[in-house]
């Protein structure tokens, strides 16, 4: 599998696979069309806060991933936050997610957390997630969501 950078190329493909995830039990929040837009294109521009790739492999196109970067004041670093995982039926189970996480621990060696959300009903995702050396946290996580859409 190859990683590549986000760009204007894929976006067509990506905001499909995007559609595909975020319409699935994998999210709780159904994000608009004009959400998934400004998300590709926010990663394909120089806003410094998110990055998107491109999973490729001799079939063509066969995920996507976008992460956010922020600070730890708890680990006192760079917190890398997996937005997005997605793989087509087609590459699961293939050790490409395994690849991802190896590339990503590479691609921001300076790091000290990674952090991700996962439905509890994902046993897949949960397993690769395991292997890969996350864990359930035992913070509960809070939100507020201020909807720019309305």
């Amino acid at each position: 599998m190859e990683i590549v950078k986000l760009t204007r190329e894929y976006k067509d493909e990506v905001f499909s696979m995007m559609r595909e995830f975020y319409d699935s039990p994998a999210l709780i929040h159904k994000s608009s069309d004009d959400v998934l837009n400004r998300d590709i294109e926010d990663c394909i521009s120089d806003n410094p806060f998110i990055e998107g790739y491109v999973f490729l492999d001799d079939s063509g196109v066969v995920g996507y991933s976008m992460v956010a970067k922020s600070y730890t004041t708890e680990y006192g670093g760079l917190c890398i936050w997996v937005e997005d995982i997605y793989f087509k039926k087609a590459a699961r189970g293939k050790g490409y997610g395994t690849s991802y996480f190896k590339f990503l621990e590479e691609e921001y060696p300076d790091a000290v957390r990674f952090k991700l959300e996962v439905e509890s009903e994902n046993e897949g995702a949960i397993a690769t997630y395991y292997k890969n050396g996350y864990d359930i946290s035992q913070y509960s996580l809070m939100t507020k969501e201020i909807d720019k859409d309305e």
